[in-house]
């Protein structure tokens, strides 16, 4: 399956078939996902046809003319984005067929738990724990900054599975399932005012040893996967000239002539080029990635994408003067999803800040830029071949 035109007469079949005027959103997206129209490169069987990246655009635009229903891919980015491509390369194929689809059609809202309050940026020190009970594994401990904790049926989660070996082996990857006695989640409200992001307390979870991805103790290296993944869907979306945050300070900049001054001018100058070059790196990065795997350039995409989005907000404030210190509500809301272009430039400029923490801190991801793409030699790490049982804390 390497033609396009196959594959739009695929779609003109879909779509006569499930009309999507007189389809349900629902039984349409479904219908995709058995056509392999879902996602082209999966497999057979998986919502896709084993095709090329790169045949996927032949299959959107022509579902775009016909005005079909998409899946909300904003609301569903960490299933789509993270847990789709980690099922999908360790899972068995009873989690790929019982987790896929409902993931792709959105029927099933996924989360993150990774982060820990004292395991952020040093995430291979977490210290939730997974103990065998038969077949089962009861877990216990805290998870912090989990997006979407709130509207999720399942998570992805790493836990401490052998506490007398070095950190960042003894851990084991699961899915946990969020409607399971001892899952409690609770709000964390953010500097917007809203809680987008949420606490997870972990108590006396059981999780059937059916639902672990890959070996255990290989934890670190199938969430590798999942993080790579993460700063590509964070830090490599594909835009248009002018998407993104770039997009509102220039139409404010055009359209009221009267905050104009030459140094912002300048500024705004610089940023837009940056930003155009950030965009269109990210369409090579893309095109890299249909060969292939993400790999760390993805922390570089992430990196430009946090500082950017800080920049350019910060000038949109500044730009808009006494104007820009309004914000239009500060109601404590439980959001399903972020919208940056959609709010006013307070929430942009407030919202942003977490960009440098989100998907890895900017400190975290210069490190591995250094060593993983520069070469650069690796920081000393002292705590490498200790125990994890055995390290400060």
């Amino acid at each position: 399956m390497t033609d396009a035109a196959e594959l739009r007469r695929r779609t003109q079949e879909l779509l006569a078939a499930h009309p999507p005027a007189r389809t349900g959103r629902l039984d349409f997206l479904r219908a995709r996902f058995d056509a392999g129209l879902a996602w082209v490169h999966f497999p057979e069987g998986l919502g896709g046809l084993g095709a090329p990246r790169t045949l996927q655009p032949a299959v959107d635009a022509e579902l775009a003319a016909a005005d079909a229903p998409d899946n909300d891919p904003r609301r569903i980015g960490i299933g789509l984005g993270m847990a789709a491509p980690t099922i999908l390369k360790y899972g068995t194929e009873e989690q790929k067929r019982r987790f896929l689809r409902p993931l792709w059609t959105g029927e099933e809202v996924w989360c993150q738990l990774f982060s820990e309050p004292g395991a952020g940026s040093d995430l291979a020190a977490l210290g939730t724990r997974a103990v065998r009970d038969g077949d089962a594994w009861v877990v216990n401990g805290q998870k912090v900054w989990t997006s979407s904790a709130h509207i999720a049926r399942w998570a992805i989660l790493i836990a401490r599975t052998d506490p007398d070996l070095p950190k960042h082996r003894g851990i084991t990857y699961f899915v946990c399932d969020m409607t399971d006695p001892g899952v409690e989640v609770r709000p964390l409200r953010q500097i917007t005012g809203e809680a987008e992001f949420n606490e997870v307390f972990l108590t006396d979870v059981r999780i059937p040893d059916d639902r672990r991805l890959g070996e255990v103790g290989d934890g670190w290296r199938v969430a590798q996967t999942t993080l790579n993944n993460e700063r590509v869907a964070i830090g490599g979306r594909r835009l248009p000239r002018e998407g993104g945050m770039i997009g509102p300070v220039s139409r404010t900049w055009r359209e009221r002539p009267e905050l104009r001054t030459h140094d912002l001018h300048q500024r705004l100058l610089t940023l837009w080029v940056e930003a155009e070059v950030a965009r269109l790196t990210g369409e090579r990065l893309g095109q890299q990635l249909v060969a292939g795997h993400p790999g760390p350039e993805g922390a570089g995409m992430k990196l430009a994408f946090a500082r950017l989005n800080q920049e350019i907000s910060g000038l949109e404030v500044e730009l808009r003067g006494a104007e820009g210190l309004l914000y239009d509500d500060w109601t404590m809301r439980r959001p399903e999803l972020v919208d940056f272009t959609g709010r006013d430039a307070g929430y942009r400029y407030l919202r942003s800040k977490g960009n440098s923490i989100e998907g890895g801190t900017s400190e975290v991801l210069l490190n591995i830029v250094a060593e993983r793409v520069l070469g650069l030699p690796a920081e000393p790490r002292t705590d490498k071949d200790v125990a994890w049982k055995d390290l400060a804390r």
